[in-house]
């Protein structure tokens, strides 16, 4: 299929599903085979209501390098008077740019920039009629790392751009952004697709005050997480479980926390001959782990996405999580929760062996701290290339990012200086925003990051194929773990012989 027709019969699809013209499945299958990745249907990470304001003290105190505006107002001083538009996920970032930040950037460069924050399925919707009508609508493309295969040719590589080095920032640094980001997010096929914007990941949360409690440290391994979980759940259950998941079944949280279990366990999704391999010995081994795990959970578990998994550590209803990082902050928040400075973090517990990359396909990239980040890119249809490309620029340079973990709720920044700025060390204490979280975030992206495979199928496989049939195991739909294990199997092996 030609790539105008690609593009075209996208946002046909994408249209009749918003509309309800057209089923969850049969978008999921048609939208794969036209390299639709697995944020498809707003599948990947959504931050619930977890939103910081910070105060205006701290918001008058943190303001922009005088520096960093000057070279704002000359290089966009030819483009006064141009408008800019984006469309985002309600993101940490992209909440505190819009709410807090861009007026700087308007002030000094005369360019408006108009921030739409939406449900990511509506992201990907403009994004996919932009692409298709090649109007140029939005400047520039928020991208989930599921649609790097889809956008990356309609959107410039930033490694090009920087070339012009009339508009080109002082010290951008691209080498700044974390390699293990770049890699797992931004890069396709050769290409960078943006530059790295934002990264949850899974990280191990826990009650510190149960844990000393009861005599337990944090888990260095799977089994003592699993040993850990089920000491609490002897000790204080059912009033407050072990540990919380995000086990909902057909959600594509189930998903992610099954290859948190799989990869720590020594599997992994597919092998070199990209056939799946989750129903092998390491696979039913990580299944078995898991369903006893699943005796330390609470008994709502089975109805819960991250969401309800964030729910239940913040209202003491389970001791601990191994899930998204971003969750920490909003914990430590004494007006939202009872919990403020109870919890700790640590690094993911260590897998039982862990394959190599060139051991799977697709890119996958086993590792117990699962993955979800997206990429800032400029679109190539904007009418305003070179003034989208000053504003990326200052969106994503060290100072920003680092106003923006401080303004943004303790985000996990993507450059590697701004977990040393000082402005970010500051908020490392226990409260709303904090940031104490953060040198366990970038130690877990460099040593524990896990990625999952890139492929035009992986949609359907990962939001409907995996997870329903994993729902359906839990449920007692299966003989076994490897009755389920292989029927999933054969799911994918017919997915992709089709």
């Amino acid at each position: 299929m030609r790539d105008s027709d690609r593009k075209l019969y996208l946002a046909s699809l994408t249209d009749r599903l918003v509309k309800g013209q057209m089923g969850r499945r049969d978008f999921l299958r048609l939208a794969g085979k036209l390299g639709l990745g697995a944020g498809a249907l707003g599948m990947g990470m959504h931050r619930g209501p977890f939103n910081f304001v910070p105060s205006a003290a701290a918001q008058e105190a943190l303001q922009p390098s005088a520096d960093i505006l000057k070279w704002v107002a000359d290089a966009g001083k030819p483009f006064a008077g141009t408008t800019l538009k984006l469309a985002t996920e309600s993101t940490p970032p992209s909440n505190a740019l819009n709410s807090q930040l861009k007026k700087y950037f308007e002030e000094a460069s005369g360019i408006k920039v108009e921030i739409e924050v939406l449900p990511l399925e509506q992201v990907l919707q403009k994004l996919t009629l932009d692409v298709a009508s090649s109007l140029g609508t939005y400047d520039l493309y928020y991208i989930d790392q599921s649609w790097a295969a889809s956008f990356s040719q309609d959107v410039f590589d930033p490694r090009e751009q920087l070339q012009k080095t009339d508009l080109a920032m002082p010290n951008y640094n691209i080498d700044d952004f974390l390699p293990a980001l770049v890699d797992g997010i931004a890069m396709y096929d050769g290409r960078m697709v943006g530059v790295p914007y934002d990264i949850p990941i899974f990280i191990m949360i826990y009650r510190k005050d149960i844990y000393d409690e009861l005599g337990l440290k944090a888990p260095a391994t799977m089994a003592e997480l699993a040993s850990n979980s089920k000491a609490i759940m002897d000790a204080k259950g059912p009033a407050m479980a072990g540990i919380a998941g995000q086990m909902k079944s057909g959600h594509y949280s189930l998903e992610c926390e099954w290859t948190s279990m799989l990869w720590g366990h020594g599997g992994s999704i597919f092998n070199p001959d990209k056939k799946f391999v989750g129903n092998d010995e390491a696979g039913l081994e990580a299944m078995a782990y898991w369903t006893e795990l699943k005796k330390s959970m609470p008994a709502g578990v089975d109805g819960w996405t991250w969401d309800g998994q964030g729910q239940a550590v913040a209202q003491g209803v389970a001791a601990s999580m191994l899930s998204w990082g971003e969750f920490f902050p909003y914990f430590d928040d004494p007006s939202q929760t009872k919990i403020s400075g109870l919890c700790e973090v640590a690094v993911p517990p260590a897998a039982t062996s862990l394959r190599t990359k060139d051991q799977t396909a697709f890119g996958e990239t086993p590792g117990v701290g699962h993955q979800g980040g997206s990429t800032l890119a400029v679109s190539k249809y904007s009418k305003s290339p070179d003034a989208a490309w000053v504003f990326m620029q200052w969106a994503t340079c060290a100072d920003t990012q680092s106003l923006i973990t401080a303004l943004g709720g303790g985000t996990g920044p993507t450059r590697t200086s701004v977990y040393d700025d000082p402005r970010v060390k500051a908020n490392a204490r226990v409260g709303a925003g904090t940031t104490r979280h953060l040198p366990v975030v970038r130690e877990t992206i460099a040593k524990h990051m896990g990625s999952e495979p890139d492929l035009p199928e992986w949609a359907q496989i990962s939001s409907d194929t995996i997870p329903v049939s994993l729902g359906k195991y839990f449920a007692g739909g299966y003989g076994s773990a490897k009755e389920a294990m292989d029927d999933i199997a054969t799911q994918v092996d017919t997915i992709l012989k089709g």
